[in-house]
């Protein structure tokens, strides 16, 4: 009976936790909808007086991208600011025959008339924040503008977002991505479908209201007087931009979310890059959160409310954990609930935390129709893209527990680049990336046997109780092993 009870304590836990997540993105939604609402009367540089216009440095923190480096350099040349004005460092680390490559490319538009520069380290100490570290030394620039190697900025970029720096408290612009491949397969389908949720509600939800908000890494601005002022880029977490951007707004910077000005990148196709892509975002969740945790609360200069969301913002790679315990659990719970008679209030008021999943729904939902539009035939194919995003979430969670759980106890990993494959809409490009991982990693065993395991929790509905079967829990375990076998199967096959 004790070991019943540990379970049913753990079980609660996990479901308030992802309740009071599921409240949270419910606020953050209300934030949205009213800031769609508000005029942005922002003062911005007039670019039309040439003096007002600032000098700008672009950076490109790039490791071993043979197969993106023409198209990025021949995008980014192709910005369109006053030369006199622009620098552009590529900031190229790699160890590989794309060195050669850039170094061709660079010198051609040097001939251009273009202020580049390719900049190399003998090291890769502190990877992705030690490269821009270092670049950061010698740029010109007043305002750093960072992309990585798979965005592709509009040519007017630089003049949608660098006005913004006219009030001296922004210390960032940061842009919304967007997606080129967004509809190449279901596994690129749902890593947009996440991506868009942060960066419609997510965003636009803390933004508007004076949260924290992060940095992403790319297709945004910083002004340099703000990263010296929150004390550089530091590469002792694997979320370098996360890090820096709470340490900017606990010096109270200002964060502008230009939600309208979206900048097209490309999505992972294969599953061992979004493996390896979302373990390093939720470990380095879980890292800022020990690292930044004190710092939040003990503030002088943050309102409870934002404390509050920063905190969550912090720990939202750890709701993984409290979904796999819940999905885990779930299984013997069955059981205890067809046991044990005298715990049936118990069920009953444990029952209404299906209003999470309802929560996350309807949320989901403003940010569907935001990009596609609203109507009937629409909301249908919402319906099929949520419970895919889902189940396919769900899939991935003992994957990234394991990540938030490494980060929590502060086990260090190398950064593991994301590779990127220039597809061009061929379905098969990706086969011969030679920066594929091939191996995959001995937790995709344990993700087939969770995949059995829930086909088990299926057939234990037809057997547990008097009453010929206990129904409620059917729909969640059979979305957990479409789930789970989706992420095997793919893992194994190595499948775009």
């Amino acid at each position: 009976m004790v070991i019943e009870y540990i379970v049913i304590l753990i079980y609660s836990i996990s479901l308030v936790l992802i309740f009071m997540y599921a409240l949270a993105q419910l606020n953050l939604l209300f934030n949205y909808l009213k800031a769609r609402k508000k005029v942005d009367n922002s003062e911005k540089f007039d670019f039309s007086n040439t003096k007002e216009i600032p000098f700008v440095t672009i950076q490109l923190p790039v490791y071993n991208e043979l197969y993106v480096m023409e198209r990025l350099l021949k995008n980014i040349a192709k910005l369109e600011y006053p030369r006199e004005k622009l620098e552009i460092q590529v900031l190229d680390d790699s160890t590989d025959e794309s060195v050669e490559i850039t170094a061709n490319l660079v010198q051609k538009i040097q001939e251009q008339g273009i202020d580049i520069q390719h900049i190399r380290r003998t090291n890769r100490q502190g990877f992705k924040a030690g490269a821009l570290k270092e670049g950061l030394k010698i740029a010109k620039g007043e305002f750093i503008a960072i992309f990585d190697a798979d965005f592709l900025p509009q040519k007017d970029w630089l003049y949608q977002t660098v006005p913004y720096f006219k009030d001296p408290e922004i210390g960032v612009v940061q842009t919304r991505w967007g997606h080129i491949n967004r509809n190449y397969s279901t596994l690129t389908k749902i890593q947009a479908f996440a991506l868009d949720a942060h960066f419609t509600l997510e965003q636009v939800g803390r933004n508007s209201q004076g949260h924290f908000i992060n940095f992403n890494g790319t297709a945004g601005v910083w002004r340099k007087e703000c990263i010296y002022d929150a004390g550089n880029w530091e590469g002792d977490t694997l979320t370098e931009d996360l890090d820096l951007s709470y340490r900017a707004q606990l010096k109270n910077w200002k964060f502008k979310y230009l939600e309208k000005v979206v900048t097209p990148a490309e999505l992972p196709v294969v599953i061992s890059a979004a493996r390896s892509q979302q373990f390093r975002w939720n470990k380095g969740g879980a890292e800022n959160f020990q690292k930044m945790m004190k710092r939040v609360i003990t503030s002088k200069n943050v309102s409870f409310k934002t404390k509050i969301h920063s905190l969550l913002h912090l720990l939202n790679s750890s709701m993984f954990t409290c979904i796999f315990l819940v999905a885990v659990l779930s299984v013997p719970m069955l059981y205890i609930k067809n046991e044990y008679e005298h715990l049936k209030i118990y069920f009953y008021v444990m029952s209404f935390f299906v209003i999470s999943s309802l929560i996350f729904f309807v949320c989901y939902w403003y940010m569907f129709k935001n990009i596609y539009g609203g109507g009937f035939v629409r909301f249908i194919k919402y319906i099929g893209s949520f419970f895919t995003f889902f189940s396919i979430a769900m899939g991935f969670s003992l994957h990234n527990t394991i990540a938030v759980l490494e980060g929590h106890l502060g086990k260090k990993s190398e950064f593991i680049r994301t590779p990127k494959f220039n597809i061009n809409g061929l379905k098969d490009g990706w086969k011969s990336n030679k920066y594929i991982k091939k191996k995959p990693s001995i937790h995709v065993v344990l993700e087939g046997l969770l995949a059995i395991y829930f086909v088990f929790g299926m057939y234990s509905a037809f057997i547990v109780g008097n009453q010929g079967g206990d129904f409620g829990l059917f729909p969640f375990h059979f979305m957990l092993f479409i789930g789970f076998s989706y992420v095997f199967f793919k893992s194994i096959f190595s499948k775009a």
